[in-house]
């Protein structure tokens, strides 16, 4: 493809700091791990933050933690990457899937309302795109006499929070903000990832920020899933390395999620200039899109920036008024033969075998397929031009003229 979709920002800075981790005979999680999680708590605001090798292995050890288990229920949005619902399913309860706004993708308040049961132990919002769910919304909700009454603790960890909990799907939203607070801050416990095709990359891996209330101690907490990701044993390479501490114990049944060095040394040059360098690099793709396609009547624009919310600029979901899945998926093909790679975030669960064959049905999120089967999402990477802009610009509206408006071409 001339244009890629999402190319990750490989320069010379990550290259000597990887080949800096890798003459330094420590690549396995050590000093600069634990650099990148001080760094990250520094720059979002919330308490302690555990660097781990995915989105999908935080989610799950935050789940966990908290006593998810077989017979529990999880809010989740249909409108989100599998990851989310998947899980929830690994932990042996079910995703009580709900709705979403028709105007930013994020989950709906009031379905998350008409859904909580007394089986219903944690919400899990998702910024997608890159835009803050209303979490003050959330919290209303959860904190409410009526959700209290309806929860049903089963460990002590559910009795100490005396309500669900709130976990962010944070995978898009790493620099988002909503209301002057920064995403991994805006939940009990927020989970980002740095794939390789996030605003900030690792390569692979993500992090647990951790922002619970009192009486948790969130360092405690964080002592605690270090252990917990390395397979429950209670020392971890580094600390080995120490004379005569070879001996160690497995103190619980554990899973195998650290981040290495090598990852954190590409997270830390990424951190360093995210904000005042990636983030304003997107943001300039984002609003160069948006007054293009806002003179043409068949763009519905995403919802990017309001007076209380930011987005990260992940995903730039642009929809068609009026288009059928099959004139989308038309119209994507028709971009592809312009040599511009574009993308669909995302199919909805009930979409998908996975879900489908449990029972779960398409038409019960009827605002979920309704933007799904007329979203395309553009092109944006650092080093994406304006020409190249441009470029992704006419593909996009010589295909949609082309495949809506055929009679004008």
């Amino acid at each position: 493809m001339k244009i890629p979709f999402s190319p990750p920002r490989i320069d010379q800075k990550i290259v000597d700091e990887v080949v800096d981790t890798l003459k330094s005979g420590w690549i396995t999680t050590g000093p600069k791990t634990k650099e990148f999680e001080r760094r990250l708590t520094a720059y979002c605001g919330n308490k302690a933050t555990l660097a781990v090798n995915s989105n999908t292995i935080g989610l799950e050890v935050a789940l966990r933690w908290f006593g998810v288990q077989e017979g529990d229920e999880v809010i989740v949005p249909a409108y989100t990457y599998c990851a989310t619902a998947n899980v929830v399913v690994h932990c042996g309860a079910t995703p009580v899937m709900v709705d979403v706004n028709a105007d930013d993708f994020c989950i709906s308040v009031e379905n998350i309302r008409k859904a909580i049961t007394p089986r219903t132990k944690a919400v899990m919002p998702v910024d997608l795109g890159g835009m803050p769910c209303d979490y003050d919304a959330i919290f209303e909700v959860v904190e409410s006499e009526e959700a209290k009454a309806l929860f049903s603790p089963r460990t002590e960890e559910q009795r100490m929070l005396g309500r669900m909990l709130v976990l962010s799907d944070s995978a898009h939203s790493i620099g988002a903000e909503y209301k002057g607070r920064k995403a991994g801050s805006l939940a009990d416990i927020s989970v980002f990832s740095f794939h390789a095709v996030k605003n900030l990359t690792t390569a692979e891996g993500g992090a647990i920020m951790l922002n619970l209330p009192e009486p948790f101690d969130n360092e405690d907490l964080y002592r605690y899933l270090c252990t917990f990701t390395l397979h429950g044993q209670n020392k971890d390479a580094l600390a080995k390395t120490k004379k005569g501490a070879w001996r160690y114990d497995v103190v619980v049944s554990g899973y195998k999620g650290n981040m290495t060095d090598i990852l954190a040394s590409i997270g830390l040059v990424e951190l360093q200039r995210y904000e005042n360098d990636t983030l304003v690099c997107r943001k300039h793709i984002f609003d160069r899109y948006a007054e293009a396609f806002r003179q043409y009547d068949w763009a519905e624009l995403p919802l990017y920036e309001t007076a209380e919310r930011k987005s990260s600029y992940h995903v730039y979901c642009l929809r068609i008024k009026g288009a059928s899945e099959e004139q989308r998926d038309e119209i994507i093909q028709r971009i592809f033969d312009r040599d511009v790679a574009v993308n669909v975030h995302y199919q909805p669960l009930p979409l998908l075998t996975a879900f489908k064959s449990k029972g779960y049905r398409m038409e019960d999120y009827p605002v979920a397929y309704d933007s799904y089967c007329r979203e395309i999402s553009l092109p944006v990477w650092y080093g994406l031009n304006d020409g190249l802009v441009d470029e992704v610009i006419r593909a996009v509206v010589d295909a949609v003229n082309e495949v809506m408006n055929p009679s004008k071409t």
